[in-house]
């Protein structure tokens, strides 16, 4: 499931042209998927800070969740002035996000949606 550093995936790609603007706050959402149900299983979020790290990274990082997922989402975010959130506001931004995903699970497209491999992804209407 994980990828050799080096052989670049979907992710890799979006990671380095998203960093080139400099220092963000992901917002995160791993996700099962079971057709046609899309469910949100655990969520938090990382200050990124740099683009050295690979898919293989990520899913070791997500090794860590106990659970089984299919895909994941990421959701850049920036400061007024741009930059790092601050935990207060990456908190109340996430739980805005889980209370947006609750409601519609279409928000997921307004991230960038990755499968267990790194391909980028699209959730589609039933």
């Amino acid at each position: 499931m994980s990828t050799s550093k080096g052989l670049g995936t979907d992710f890799d790609a979006w990671l380095a042209k998203a960093f080139r603007k400099g220092p963000f706050t992901a917002l995160i959402v791993l996700i099962r998927i079971a057709e046609p149900k899309v469910e949100p299983l655990r969520s938090t979020y990382v200050h990124v800070i740099g683009d050295e790290i690979d898919w293989g990274d990520i899913i070791l990082m997500f090794r860590s969740a106990g659970v089984n997922w299919d895909a994941v989402a990421f959701f850049p975010t920036r400061g007024e002035k741009g930059g790092l959130l601050d935990d207060a506001l990456a908190r109340t931004r996430l739980r805005s996000l889980e209370d947006g995903l609750e409601r519609d699970r279409l928000v997921l497209n307004h991230g960038e949606l990755f499968d267990a491999w790194g391909r980028r992804m699209r959730v589609n209407e039933t």
